[in-house]
């Protein structure tokens, strides 16, 4: 897995960075994207190459379709190619349905469900020439279940629909040996949520805790490795039990 490249949306923060540095370790070259988190974005990058990785940062806006189309050819043209492609970045707030603005509504799907179809419309023909990829997005740990949301209905949509994109893609790209999955974190302390609804949460998680950026990035680890080879259209819990 030596000098492969990913490409990691939302990669200057959190969970994005945690794989970020997981990758450079192995010496992978990393092209992270970032929308606002311009400083966050320069200390990774300085974290992955001195971990061993060559780093790449970007900003760009990946709910725009033809920034996002240009990111992929950014990297493809420094690099070559793309190996993987993360799907980490997500907009998220809290209100209800019926104080939500037109301009809300839209913005969790332009921002959490639709950047995952205009990039992988974009990394798909180089890696279906090479006959290999990996394609991880997230969703998140009770997005399955198709529960009434009304605080968070539109990212509840939209994760609910990442699981559907996922699987889509997993059909049309394996049979050119690209696997297509999906992570579901539950409450994962990322820095995303406020540490006291984290706590407040401890005890309608059946595990019993919150979990770590750790937990998630290696279930990322596996879905690259070839133990992982045959799972594809996967959706892979990360809660502790906790939404299922």
């Amino acid at each position: 897995m030596d000098q492969q490249v990913a490409l990691i949306t939302g990669g200057a923060k959190g969970i994005g960075r945690g794989i970020a540095l997981d990758l450079a370790a192995k010496h992978w070259k990393i092209a992270i994207c970032y929308r606002t988190s311009e400083t966050e974005a320069q200390r990774t990058t300085q974290e992955i190459t001195a971990r061993g990785g060559e780093a790449l940062a970007l900003r760009c806006d990946v709910s725009d379709p033809v920034a996002a189309k240009n990111l992929v050819s950014q990297v493809e043209q420094k690099w070559g190619r793309i190996d993987v492609l993360i799907n980490g970045a997500g907009p998220y707030h809290r209100i209800n349905l019926f104080d939500e603005t037109v301009e809300g509504w839209n913005e969790m799907f332009s921002g959490n469900l639709h950047p995952i179809f205009y990039l992988a419309q974009a990394v798909a023909p180089g890696m279906k020439a090479r006959k290999s990829g990996h394609i991880i997005s997230f969703s998140m740990a009770n997005a399955d279940q198709m529960e009434a949301q009304p605080d968070v209905t539109g990212h509840y949509i939209a994760k609910a629909g990442i699981l559907i994109l996922t699987r889509t893609l997993a059909k049309l790209l394996a049979p050119y040996g690209i696997t297509v999955n999906a992570i579901s974190p539950g409450f994962i302390d990322s820095g995303s949520a406020p540490p006291q609804e984290l706590a407040a949460m401890v005890k309608r998680i059946p595990a019993g805790y919150i979990g770590t950026i750790d937990d998630t990035v290696a279930a990322v680890r596996y879905l690259l490795s070839d133990d992982a080879r045959y799972v594809n259209g996967a959706n892979i819990q990360i809660s502790g039990a906790w939404g299922i």
